[in-house]
């Protein structure tokens, strides 16, 4: 049965989604009016995709947690459906937080959350109770479990948080169901608890997989865990981040944690932690195995410290990444933009051995939907150049840059000229691996964004830009003298 709120929330958004379509990201997802944040859900259900979204659209603020939801084929083309849970019951009054999803053996859809509940003391304090909720519908509409919540405060591990004991992603092998959910243990600091059923009402404890220890963050949210290339891989979100060096900004983070199982098969041991994505917006992301056995992952393209802050007239907020193909390459995690994108590709233009010494344009090397590679090399052999960079979303006035000096081999990038007129983080470097001043960068350019892979993913870089829509330049310069390749296509969605 839909509740009351459901009901309002879904007629909300289809009244007034049809006066935003035209303001929102052509490829990326996003709602069709109000706020989002983390994806949820992410996985396959009768031969397509469906991904859910922290969604809230009576604003562009965070307000209490709904789930939006779209579905797709392919990855870049999406279908709306209606909103599938609203916080409309005793457990989940106040929030239906993120979580995951999984296609039952009988065919039904589980969606597996967050439920919060705030009870306000008589001292004036709120207590905030996090447990673990099931829906089970068809693909469109879900019923919650009468027996919800089907993992209460009651089996959080001892001195763990009731407050910080959310976000389960959940999935299948065999007969038996598998989920890992973030928790705050006694040392303030983040752990990801694994679980196992084989109903997905009755849960069973088996450890704490993998634990923070104050060393990367505190609460770690949103975990994901999967097998990748021979490898066991989690990826999460640290909350309270310190900043290492620069492969970890302040803040809000994410990390790959990425290692192999121990003989019991509970607990991760540790190989490599690096950050997932060094750019400016990403955080949550979250992973499927596609029908062909390929390991896809998507995130929120946003960032908890800047997301107050947006056009006056904007009626949407946040986005999510371009879906991207994992892999482990020399025991580091690599990602690209989905392959399908390659079917949207069009009008190409390119150029080879292009000698640069100075500022440069490049006839037919434009636009605002695009997908473009970019590489450079040294153009002369008795000396490194200095610095290269690239302006995207350019007119008169604004630009996003993207600068490498192979000296440092360090890459910048700076969305300062972007055309947000707020005091926020806009600046990130990170370290590439680049031989004798060899770099290949390929850019993804939506609406409002520009995602950067490096070196075929070794890196990946992704920022939300707010240039107006008719800035669709793009330069070259260097100090220097550099050879450059460029191929580029327009993206047809």
């Amino acid at each position: 049965m839909i509740s009351k709120k459901l009901q309002r929330a879904r007629d909300f958004e289809n009244k007034y989604s049809s006066y935003v379509a035209e303001e929102l990201p052509k490829f990326h997802v996003t709602a069709p009016i109000g706020w989002i944040n983390d994806p949820n859900g992410f996985a396959p259900y009768q031969g397509e995709y469906h991904l859910f979204y922290q969604n809230y659209p009576y604003d562009t603020k965070w307000g209490p947690m709904h789930w939006g939801h779209v579905k797709t084929r392919d990855f870049v083309k999406w279908e709306r459906l209606p909103i599938a849970l609203a916080p409309d019951a005793d457990y989940d009054k106040d929030g239906c937080f993120s979580g995951g999803a999984v296609e039952m053996p009988d065919g039904r859809h589980l969606l597996m959350y967050t439920g919060v509940r705030n009870v306000r003391r008589k001292n004036g304090k709120i207590d905030s109770f996090q447990t673990q909720c099931i829906a089970i519908g068809d693909g469109v509409n879900y019923e919650k479990h009468p027996g919800n919540p089907v993992i209460p405060t009651e089996q959080i591990p001892e001195g763990g948080s009731t407050t910080d004991f959310r976000d389960p992603k959940i999935w299948r092998e065999g007969d038996t169901y598998y989920m890992v959910v973030g928790n705050r243990t006694p040392d303030t600091s983040g752990t990801i608890l694994y679980f196992k059923s084989t109903d997905c009402i009755h849960w069973e404890f088996i450890s704490k997989l993998a634990s923070c220890h104050n060393q990367y963050g505190k609460m770690w949210e949103c975990p994901d865990f999967f097998a990748l290339d021979g490898k066991q891989v989690i990826l999460t979100s640290p909350q309270e981040m310190n900043a290492i060096g620069l492969e970890f900004h302040p803040g809000n983070a994410n990390i790959a944690l990425i290692g192999v199982f121990n003989d019991r098969k509970d607990h991760l041991l540790r190989d490599n932690v690096q950050a997932i994505d060094y750019g400016l917006d990403f955080y949550a992301p979250q992973t499927l195995e596609t029908y062909d056995g390929r390991r896809v992952m998507v995130a929120w393209m946003q960032n908890w410290e800047t997301c107050g802050s947006h056009l006056p007239q904007q009626r949407f907020m946040g986005q999510m990444t371009l879906p991207r193909e994992l892999s482990i390459r020399n025991g580091r995690l690599c990602q690209q933009p989905v392959r399908e994108l390659e079917h949207y590709r069009v009008n190409k233009t390119g150029y080879q051995n292009v000698m640069m010494t100075s500022e440069t344009s490049l006839q037919g090397i434009n636009g605002r939907f695009i997908d473009m590679t970019v590489t450079v090399r040294p153009g002369n052999e008795d000396s490194m150049y200095r610095w290269f960079k690239i302006n995207v979303a350019r007119d008169g006035e604004h630009f996003t840059s993207i600068r490498f000096k192979p000296a440092t081999g360090i890459v910048r990038v700076d969305r300062t000229q972007s055309g947000l007129p707020c005091d926020i983080v806009n600046v990130r470097e990170f370290p590439v691996h680049a031989a004798n001043g060899q770099l290949k960068l390929r850019l993804i350019l939506d609406r409002y964004s520009v995602e950067l892979f490096v070196n075929d993913g070794e890196q990946a870089a992704t920022s939300v830009i707010y240039t107006p829509l008719d800035a669709k330049s793009i330069s070259f310069s260097c100090d220097g003298t550099v050879l450059m390749d460029v191929e580029k296509y327009d993206l047809e969605v």
